[in-house]
C-alpha cells in the first residue's frame, strides 16, 4: 500500500542528507501515518491511513462542531 494520507494526500518528500564534510546522499522523509477506523454515513466502518497532522485537524474540527451544537 502506498505511503500516502487518504484524506489530505500527503506523501513522501525527497531531500538530501548533508554530512559535516558536505557529502550529499538522497533520503526520503515519510509522512507520519496512522491507521484509524472511520465511521461512514451509512454506519459502516473503514480502516484508512491518515497523517497525524490531518488527524489532529479532524479532531479539532469535530470538537468545534460539537461545541457549536
Amino acid at each position: 500500500m502506498a505511503r500516502r494520507c487518504s484524506v489530505s494526500g500527503k506523501g513522501p518528500l525527497v531531500g538530501n542528507n548533508v554530512s559535516h564534510a558536505n557529502n550529499k546522499t538522497k533520503r526520503r522523509q515519510l509522512p507520519n501515518l496512522r491507521s484509524v477506523k472511520i465511521t461512514l454515513e451509512d454506519g459502516t466502518t473503514k480502516r484508512v491511513k491518515v497523517a497525524a497532522s490531518t488527524l489532529r485537524t479532524m479532531k479539532k474540527k469535530a470538537a468545534k462542531a460539537a461545541a457549536a451544537s
